[in-house]
């Protein structure tokens, strides 16, 4: 069977030099090793995304020179397939529905409790314990929820067989290595969102399998969340695919590449004059397939998009 990558960009913006990356990489990683390449469109947050953005993420792709399969698949039309595999995950008693905000999640925990691996407050599991008779009412009575996912619940009896996925492997990504998982990191994370049918994690995972992706290749700043994906992956019945989390660009500040920050993008350097291999040489597509064999778990050099939670 042929190796299956994809780029999955989410269009609340415009594409920078670091999507650039992401997508060379997973273009060529699919080129060296006589593979598909596959773009999706991350389009679940219907209140950012909008259709303009996807136009132009594809036209910046094109642009690049980069060819992908057709039809390409857009998250906002699975939203039942999410909603279905949460109502499985509920009817275990994997999933509870959490009607606290931010706001008091901050307030009952103060600002030394625990954190996520993004730095997140840890959720304390307040709607967790709620009485059958108290959620209930809550949810005749309208008030909005999220569905989070009962951690404890989840590892239950997972002690035996320790999570883990394979990382590298490929052609210019250094040694294949098993990376042990620890989902429990990220406390009772959410599944289904209080605004959008689903959650990155939830979605990505069923797209990645519905797919057929054999190799998820995205950058550094999701090393920690494969955890949970991998985690689903067991709970649903899953295959596991490879992973490998490539270097990050930063910008002259220094900082992460990210559209929150308006990082230059594709489309500016376009009109500046600037050909895709330029663009290729900027984003060091080479030298990071090349020094990958050096790149140590954790090093944070930028973002080659945005952290979805």
């Amino acid at each position: 069977m042929s190796p299956v990558f994809r780029f999955a960009p989410s269009p609340n913006g415009h594409l920078h030099l670091g999507h650039a990356c992401s997508a060379l990489i997973n273009a060529e990683l699919a080129r060296r090793t006589g593979g598909r390449f596959l773009v999706r469109i991350e389009d679940i947050d219907t209140t950012r995304c909008r259709e303009e953005l996807v136009e132009a993420c594809l036209e910046d792709l094109a642009w690049l020179g980069l060819q992908w399969e057709e039809p390409v698949l857009r998250q906002s039309t699975r939203f039942p397939a999410y909603r279905a595999v949460a109502e499985t995950l509920e009817g275990e008693g994997l999933l509870y529905p959490c009607f606290c905000t931010r706001g008091e999640i901050i307030r009952a925990t103060g600002p030394l409790a625990p954190r996520d691996p993004d730095g997140a407050t840890l959720y304390p599991g307040t709607c967790r314990g709620l009485d059958a008779a108290e959620r209930a009412r809550r949810l005749a009575a309208g008030e909005a929820f999220a569905l989070r996912l009962d951690m404890a619940r989840a590892l239950a009896g997972r002690a035996e067989a320790p999570l883990g996925w394979i990382e590298g492997g490929l052609p210019g990504t250094g040694p294949e290595r098993r990376v042990p998982a620890d989902p429990a990191a990220w406390g009772d994370c959410i599944l289904i969102r209080k605004e959008i049918p689903a959650s990155y994690h939830l979605a990505v995972v069923l797209d990645d399998a519905l797919q057929g992706v054999t190799h998820v290749v995205r950058g550094q700043d999701l090393f920690a969340a494969t955890a949970v994906h991998r985690l689903l992956q067991e709970q649903l019945g899953l295959p596991a695919p490879r992973y490998w989390h490539h270097p990050l660009i930063a910008g002259p500040d220094g900082k992460k590449l990210s559209k929150s920050l308006a990082s230059k993008p594709l489309r500016q350097y376009r009109a500046e004059g600037a050909s895709p291999a330029e663009i290729r040489v900027l984003a060091g597509i080479d030298r990071l397939l090349d020094e990958s064999h050096g790149h140590r778990d954790g090093e944070r050099h930028g973002e080659d998009g945005e952290q979805r939670r």
